[in-house]
């Protein structure tokens, strides 16, 4: 299971990389690969300000539907519009071309609420 050091993660399966007050955020190697294929990638947030926990966006697979939650609070400042029409691209590369949103963070102290790589792995087993 790829779980990268760098990045910090959350109970839903989402993985967040900081890059000062601007993260970007997708859904874990783990994730991807319960959902099995995904077919279809819907975000409809951008440009919205949303908090921590609302629902930015879902992911369909060949089997599931699910939500995809805000790691953070902050204003959806970019869709990655390529897994729009390549959303098996998640599968192929869940933290590198198959990131899904970025953000800009409104409230810092909630990234300290996220967990580590150590602690994602633990929480998945």
């Amino acid at each position: 299971m790829n779980i990268p050091a760098d990045l910090k993660y959350t109970k839903d399966h989402e993985w967040i990389k900081i890059d000062g007050d601007t993260v970007t955020i997708g859904i874990t190697d783990f994730a991807q690969g319960e959902l099995g294929d995904i077919v279809y990638i819907e975000v409809e947030t951008e440009g919205e300000t949303l908090a921590r926990e609302e629902v930015f966006g879902t992911v369909e697979a060949v089997k599931t539907v699910s939500d995809l939650f805000m790691p953070v609070s902050g204003e959806v400042i970019e869709f990655n519009e390529a897994i729009e029409s390549s959303p098996e691209s998640v599968n192929g590369d869940a933290y590198g071309v198959g990131w899904m949103i970025k953000v800009k963070v409104s409230n810092p102290e909630e990234l300290d609420d996220l967990l580590s790589a150590e602690q994602y792995g633990e929480l998945i087993g």
